[in-house]
């Protein structure tokens, strides 16, 4: 699937490509609108009938995944809240493997994560993934979201890279359509991002299930 001999950068999302989302998915699913429901009197119920349309209102938006906006427009404090469930952060299978491997053939690691940063901070004290990683960039060092065209172009600035030896590795289709007009050429989609749900169908990119489909020196 990757000829890695056409590869410098390797790109990587990190939230349901390299850790589960099923983290994310409890956090807001079910996690926000119970201590929203406590703080306001309301059931857990009701509590999700207004904050989903809240959340979907800012899908795709810079302010969907920071922290700050939904402490100030939730009145609470979401870093601490993620820290209490924290034990639920986990790397998805085989992910170590494949990030050992890609370093053993030269490849320049590259973390590209639309994850605030203090959420970055604590998935990264929790799962010690930094480590393998040349740089870490969170879309709002450049104040866009990955779905923003323009994020590529920021990134390029800050952490220059060849467009067609490149590789990105994204959950997100939205973010890997981004990165396609942008004019990256290998781009793969992540079909079982949440351990806790089925494999999701994808046909529009090249998609695996687990980092074993494309590591560096798999015999095909």
């Amino acid at each position: 699937m990757i000829d890695w001999d056409d590869i410098d950068n390797v790109f990587l999302d990190m939230d349901g490509t390299l850790l589960d989302l099923n983290f994310d998915n409890r956090f807001w699913l079910e996690f926000v609108p119970q201590r929203y429901a406590e703080r306001n009197g309301l059931s857990e119920e009701e509590a999700k009938r207004l904050l989903l349309p809240k959340f979907r209102a800012m899908e795709g938006k810079l302010e969907w995944y920071c922290l700050d906006y939904w402490s100030d427009q939730l009145d609470l404090d979401i870093p601490a809240m993620k820290q209490e469930i924290s034990e639920l952060i986990a790397v998805l299978p085989h992910v170590t493997e494949f990030l050992d491997a890609v370093r053993a053939i030269g490849k320049r690691l590259v973390l590209v994560t639309n994850a605030h940063r203090l959420s970055l901070g604590i998935k990264m004290e929790k799962t010690r993934l930094h480590v393998f990683f040349d740089s870490i960039v969170s879309s709002h060092d450049l104040n866009k979201p990955k779905e923003d065209p323009n994020f590529w172009s920021g990134l390029n600035a800050l952490q220059p890279f060849t467009s067609e030896h490149t590789l990105l590795v994204d959950d997100s289709l939205p973010v890997l359509r981004s990165a396609r007009s942008f004019g990256i050429r290998h781009l793969v989609a992540v079909r079982k991002h949440d351990s806790t749900r089925p494999v999701r169908q994808i046909t529009e990119f090249k998609a695996i299930e687990d980092f074993r489909e494309i590591m560096p020196g798999k015999l095909c």
